[in-house]
């Protein structure tokens, strides 16, 4: 059988495909389901983090910074752990992006602090010189959407199976007791930040863009997993 196949090229090469493809389903398959699910002490975002993202997704932040650390040395050198499969089960959209013209931010979180993404944020020169970023006043100005944010958390919920209300620490069926943590959350990043206009804001009990944008930055990273 094996000598007819070696003298017909078309039939052997159907052969070793049919072969090499079954062979790479049992390799393959079991250990992709594996790889897509959450990995274990993922944390899902809260609403403050989810309405940063969303301003983080408005902003066309992707557009110069990538959320993807490949396995090469130089990148796990410059940015951090490389990125696992697994840490992207509640991300929707994913936010890989496809161009660096900013560093990658998937392990932000690690590195830099509230007050560092506040001085950033609104004058990019001040902590890095040579950056070409602009400045974010405007976000400064402009209020956070919880509404926004707690819905689309509630339809992670709800569609997709995101465990809220284990590990997210957010009762959201309670929208009442959902905007007290967002308002607590805020609270923790307006202390550390300097600007005086948005903590005055938040005595009034406006949490503006920028909060929940670097509340968003802070989680990405390993502190996004229960340790």
């Amino acid at each position: 059988m094996f000598s007819w196949l070696e003298k017909n090229p078309f039939f052997f090469t159907v052969a070793f495909l049919a072969v090499f493809s079954i062979a790479g389903i049992v390799e393959v398959l079991p250990d992709f389901a594996k790889s897509a699910r959450p990995i274990e002490g993922l944390k899902p975002y809260s609403i403050l983090e989810t309405a940063g993202r969303q301003v983080y997704i408005k902003e066309g932040c992707y557009n110069c910074h990538s959320q993807l650390i490949r396995p090469f040395p130089s990148e796990v050198d410059r940015y951090g752990a490389y990125s696992l499969s697994g840490e992207y089960a509640y991300d929707r959209p994913f936010l890989w992006g496809s161009k660096r013209t900013g560093p990658d931010l998937h392990r932000i979180g690690d590195s830099r602090s509230t007050d560092w993404h506040d001085n950033h944020m609104w004058e990019p020169e001040s902590v890095v010189p040579d950056s070409i970023m602009p400045a974010y006043k405007h976000l400064y100005k402009k209020d956070s959407d919880f509404e926004t944010a707690y819905a689309e958390a509630l339809t992670q919920k709800k569609i997709f199976g995101v465990p809220y209300d284990v590990e997210g620490g957010v009762a959201l069926g309670d929208i009442n007791e959902a905007k007290e943590l967002f308002m607590k959350e805020a609270e923790s990043i307006v202390a550390d930040m300097k600007n005086q206009e948005i903590k005055e804001a938040f005595k009034r009990g406006e949490v503006k863009e920028i909060v929940a944008l670097i509340a968003y930055l802070n989680h990405l990273g390993q502190k996004r997993i229960a340790k």
